[in-house]
């Protein structure tokens, strides 16, 4: 990253909160549809989307410019990966601390979900890993990946915020997995056995889906925008905003 991006420890207080809120967004509105609609899936479901789409889109407008609002594991590591040889993206430490503030965001963030609806925090015992299951993660983050990394090739980041939210809530859809599409929140997710739950079984297969669909994702922006790597330092966080707020 730039020198001009606010201190590492700024960042990761505001990667974990953006993560620890998205994950509550998703796993309190799975329980609140759940509680509401008890006997209409399709309905719990477009409510759980609607919620993550709206929650998502501010939480990036609001945390975007301290951390560019990566909230991803996998969207941080394509941002390593694509910095290495133009030096701009995240340093390897910078990596590390994403990470970790992501993965502990995202437990927190079911916690406080279950904690304010009242539900006891146990593990899920929604099994999910199916073959379809595992390939609509794959197509879920490749195209997150891709359209994360494009806007930012294109210098077209400032379009993140509702760009990410839309397509999220459209992968709620048209992946039978409901696009989990990042390995902190499907981590988190583990600990809210509702809705929104995942069985801690299902969890290495849909890391693994997810990083291959990241690999295929990086793979299709190289071939076509080749020059994306030397914008890796503004995925959702602009030059701009740095200046703005350091």
């Amino acid at each position: 990253m730039t020198s001009q991006q606010p201190p590492l420890w700024r960042r990761a207080v505001a990667e974990l909160l953006g993560t620890s809120l998205l994950v509550t967004i998703v796993v309190g509105s799975g329980i609140a549809a759940q509680q509401l609609s008890p006997n209409d899936v399709g309905l719990q479901l477009l409510q759980n989307s609607t919620a993550t789409v709206l929650g998502l889109t501010v939480l990036i407008l609001v945390l975007g410019p301290v951390s560019g609002a990566h909230f991803n594991p996998v969207v941080s590591l394509a941002d390593w990966i694509l910095g290495r040889r133009s030096g701009t993206g995240l340093a390897l430490p910078e990596l590390g601390a994403y990470v970790v503030a992501q993965t502990a965001g995202a437990v927190g963030g079911s916690v406080v979900a279950n904690a304010m609806f009242e539900v006891g925090t146990s593990i899920s015992a929604t099994e999910r890993a199916t073959p379809g299951h595992l390939l609509g993660e794959v197509i879920a983050t490749a195209g997150l990946i891709l359209l994360v990394f494009a806007l930012a090739a294109t210098k077209r980041g400032v379009l993140a915020a509702p760009a990410v939210g839309a397509y999220i809530g459209a992968a709620y859809w048209f992946t039978s997995s409901t696009s989990f599409a990042n390995p902190a929140v499907t981590v988190g997710r583990i600990f809210s056995d509702t809705f929104a739950g995942i069985a801690p079984a299902s969890v290495p297969g849909f890391v693994v889906a997810q990083l291959i669909g990241a690999a295929v994702g990086l793979g299709l922006l190289l071939i076509l925008f080749p020059a994306a790597a030397r914008t890796a330092d503004d995925v959702v966080l602009t030059r701009g905003a740095e200046r703005a707020i350091s």
